[in-house]
């Protein structure tokens, strides 16, 4: 079904090539997952697939992408639109028409698909991705998890034979995330549909994978592409979700993919009757009172920010309601919830972008709910789901020191400033692209340039919205390091994420919204391990312990860290192969 046949590509004014001498088959029917470091060239080889490589961006090319008989040099992404379905890693970017039932119409208009059987297709794929709700919504009002699910279904409305996806469960709350990649295994299985898929969050889509095609780029050459099955792959991987980390550490064989499997070897070793006597007893249930409870039991300190009775309408319609939140000095709080419960509006409101109808703001005991953006945006950094909405400079250090400018202080000389720079270069590990231009630059590494951006004015309080989009495993374990560093020193920090195994390992405290409104909040430990939906994935492995976090499993069962694993000496590498 796809063939590439010692493909070479460099992007325009790129130093380094993209691809080098890549050869691969994917059969018709394979579902496989392409994995690899933030800009080690995922994304370059799915648009390879469907033309956009190189008859869009233009650059060095050289060899053959065959896709079902079509040779992408010949025929361009128009051309190959009936026999690929591409969904982009930003959603935003396909969307083309206002109401949510034309969009999934559009393409296949283009098509000359005839009317009775695009009525039929839209009752499908609204019921396959569970959008009914949506049909009649403007796109413009649809969380960014919506606006996901829709651009999927627009895509699988037009019936390709091959759908290629970058990242489509990167701000799918999980509990969706599930639902789709579901659906998309059914599609794989009953229909035979070809799907290449590429994911960060390894852990949500590792099972349902024939192959593995991994990018692994070297530190100053271009990437070496290892193809095989999953467990093989995953064994000698440094990317690698939670469950395969502990399998190897622990000497699992075979190398766990899924919780059954997982839970297969804890049964069989009795590690669910460890109880080790430092560690505080597992939770069942939620406790009496817990809405009131603090992170700790002594008097906290007087909060830096809180949220008061906080309403937010739109259209009529009630976003959030009776919204009260508080942020202490030196804290984590993750927010969570379903896909449009309202979590993304309330980092809007507090900054100033959305107006609420009823509420109060309040930093350091004074209410800022009347403040623009510009004044607010002296205390309080926020970094928005699209990463790119930040950045508009023509290289990355200008994105720096153009913050720097808008919240420069007297006391602070151009030497501070460029000192600031350099260690907000450093801290996200962006020194090779300083001179680039951010849009240029692959999704992870422009949520690590929107990051630094904001960071780098060194605000009191952080607002993150999926902080850990588009961020490979490296990267967000740099991130969660980066929020425990500025936690310790005094800074106030609340992220809305979907990514459950973040909030297991940094947040000091879980709000969940519903339907806008604060169903519950307490502790990690208690909240995630006693969640159907919202719990990591050893959390889920491990029901009847406190754990949620590898390190915290190893250390429950006596256990050396993660951080440096042996592999057993019979297992050899994987080796590159021309076909999965």
């Amino acid at each position: 079904m796809i063939e590439f046949v010692h493909v070479s590509y460099t992007y325009a004014n790129a130093k380094q090539p993209a691809l080098v001498d890549l050869s691969l088959r994917i059969d018709e029917g394979d579902f496989v997952l392409v994995m690899g470091a933030s800009g080690s060239g995922k994304s370059t080889f799915l648009r390879c697939i469907n033309g956009l490589v190189p008859h869009f961006y233009g650059g060095q090319w050289a060899g053959q992408v065959c896709v079902a008989g079509r040779d992408t040099r010949r025929n361009d992404p128009r051309q190959l639109a009936d026999v690929v379905g591409f969904v982009f890693q930003d959603p935003e970017a396909q969307m083309v028409v206002e109401v949510v039932e034309d969009e999934l119409v559009f393409g296949m208009e283009n098509l000359g698909i005839s009317p009775q059987i695009m009525r039929r297709r839209v009752e499908e794929v609204l019921d396959q991705l569970e959008i009914a709700h949506l049909r009649r919504r403007r796109v413009t009002t649809l969380s960014g998890g919506e606006r996901q699910r829709v651009a999927i279904a627009a895509v699988l409305a037009m019936q390709p034979k091959v759908l290629v996806l970058d990242e489509p469960t990167s701000q799918l709350d999980p509990h969706t995330a599930e639902e789709v990649l579901t659906a998309l295994q059914k599609l794989n299985a009953d229909l035979g549909l070809t799907i290449v898929l590429s994911e960060h969050r390894l852990e949500r889509v590792v099972q349902y994978a024939d192959h593995i095609i991994s990018f692994e780029r070297g530190p100053n050459g271009p990437p070496s592409v290892t193809i095989g099955p999953p467990r093989t792959i995953l064994a000698h991987s440094s990317l690698a979700p939670p469950l395969v980390h502990l399998g190897r550490a622990l000497g699992w064989a075979p190398l766990p993919l899924t919780i059954k499997e997982g839970r297969r070897q804890v049964v069989a070793q009795s590690l669910d009757d460890v109880r080790p006597a430092d560690a505080p007893p597992a939770t069942s249930a939620l406790p009496a009172g817990w809405r009131q409870r603090q992170p700790n039991q002594h008097t906290p300190p007087a909060p830096v920010l809180q949220v008061d009775s906080l309403h937010v309408r739109r259209s009529n319609h009630a976003i959030l309601h009776n919204v009260t939140l508080d942020l202490h000095s030196g804290e984590i709080v993750a927010i969570m919830g379903r896909n449009g419960a309202g979590k993304t509006t309330l980092l809007r409101t507090i900054m100033g972008l959305e107006p609420p109808s009823q509420g109060r703001i309040m930093y350091q005991g004074q209410n800022i709910a009347a403040l623009p953006v510009e004044q607010r945006a002296k205390q309080i950094g926020y970094v928005p789901q699209d990463p790119r909405s930040l950045l508009f400079q023509e290289t990355v250090v200008a994105e720096l020191r153009w913050t720097l400018r808008q919240q420069r202080s007297a006391a602070a000389t151009p030497e501070v400033e460029e000192d600031r720079v350099r260690r907000a270069l450093e801290m996200f590990q962006l020194q090779h692209v300083a001179t680039a231009h951010p849009r240029d630059l692959s999704g992870g590494e422009q949520q690590r340039v929107a990051l630094a951006s904001i960071l780098v004015a060194e605000p009191a309080i952080l607002l993150l919205d999926e902080p850990t989009r588009g961020l490979d495993y490296e990267h967000k374990t740099l991130l969660q390091a980066l929020l425990n560093r500025l936690k310790d020193a005094g800074r106030s920090i609340a992220l809305v994420t979907h990514d459950v195994e973040l909030a297991a390992a940094c947040a000091d405290r879980i709000v969940l919204l519903g339907n806008g409104e604060v169903v519950v909040t307490g502790p990690p430990r208690e909240l995630l391990n006693s969640s159907l939906i919202f719990s990591s994935q050893i959390g889920k492995l491990f029901r009847h312990q406190p754990w949620l976090t590898v390190d915290e499993a190893l250390a429950g069962l006596g256990q050396q860290s993660t951080v440096v694993e042996e592999q057993p000496s019979d297992q050899k590498a994987p080796q590159p192969t021309a076909k999965p």
